[in-house]
């Protein structure tokens, strides 16, 4: 007897129903999808592009629509792996790269590129040996900002078939060989010498010149203060020569005034002529006691001898 036969026909349609509900809940939730604040969906209808989904909860129509790719939107760092590459002065160097990007077009990322990481990857290594083959060793060790500029504008345009903006690339590490290395080194070494010595002779070049300079200053200064005291002691000399013409001349005008108040004062003691004559033999006495040989008397001297021998008997008489 069949185990169907002991069941009810209503009981064998309810398992039924609720096993088809089940099912029918199961694809609904298969079908449903939720797309994160930073991804993009792409959805596929019977193997062509459909559309493409943003942020949300979407439900798709089973077994005719497909989420063929969930893309991040955010920005995506590489770190590429060193590769040899070649200078123009023909020195091998291994140089290591960061790219930094993110997806523009979600579609074009999708279907632009099969491998759109390893695209870039390749498309970084030929860049970068195009670009270091027109540089030598030197220019490549010192030109890190214009070799990251350019690697980015040439990507950024290569990779804008395929959805992707180019924001920055950046050379991590160049090394040279070891060989090149060794010779930087001591190329450096006798440099830094080079300049200490050119250091050290600036430095004694300019102490003599500043020793020199100070002698000079030393000596201009020393003539100055000569030249200042000679001129001091000549305008004290005039000065003292000054100061004496002025005593001779004001000890002459005290003089003068001495004989001035002599003659007023005799006048005023009522000096007649006998006196002022008698004066006058005194003074001739006196210059014929000299060596003189010969003596020129005044032509009144007859009246002067006349009033002196008048005041001779006077005395007499007295």
């Amino acid at each position: 007897m069949n185990m169907l036969d002991s069941f009810p026909g209503w009981a064998i349609g309810l398992i039924v129903g609720l096993i088809l509900f089940v099912l029918l809940l199961v694809l609904i939730l298969c079908n449903v999808k939720i797309i994160g604040q930073t991804e993009k969906g792409i959805i596929e209808r019977l193997g062509s592009y459909k559309c493409t989904w943003g942020t949300g909860i979407h439900m798709k129509i089973p077994f005719f629509d497909r989420l063929a790719h969930r893309i991040d939107m955010r920005e995506q760092v590489k770190d590429f792996p060193p590769q040899n590459v070649i200078t123009s002065d023909n020195v091998t160097i291994q140089i290591d790269t960061v790219v930094f990007y993110y997806v523009s077009d979600s579609k074009l990322y999708a279907y632009g590129v099969s491998n759109p990481v390893q695209a870039i990857e390749l498309l970084s290594s030929t860049t970068l040996r195009n670009i270091i083959g027109e540089l030598d060793l030197d220019s490549t060790l010192t030109s890190r900002d214009i070799i990251n500029e350019k690697m980015r504008e040439i990507l950024d345009g290569a990779t804008d078939p395929w959805g992707i903006k180019v924001t920055r690339v950046e050379v991590k590490n160049i090394l040279p060989p070891r060989d090149i290395q060794e010779a930087m080194e001591r190329q450096m070494r006798a440099e830094r010498e080079k300049r200490e010595k050119i250091l050290l002779a600036e430095g004694q070049k300019q102490s003599a010149i500043l020793i020199a300079e100070g002698n000079k200053e030393s000596m201009i200064l020393n003539a100055e203060a000569e030249k200042e005291a000679t001129i001091k002691k000549a305008e004290g000399e005039a000065q003292r020569m000054k100061n004496l013409k002025e005593a001779e001349a004001a000890g002459i005008k005290m003089v003068r005034d001495a004989e001035a108040e002599g003659i007023k004062a005799l006048k005023a003691a009522e000096a007649d002529k006998a006196v002022l004559t008698i004066r006058g033999y005194e003074a001739l006495q006196k210059v014929a006691d000299g060596q003189a040989t010969k003596i020129f008397l005044p032509s009144n001297l007859e009246p002067l001898a006349g009033a002196a021998t008048a005041i001779a008997e006077a005395i007499k008489e007295k």
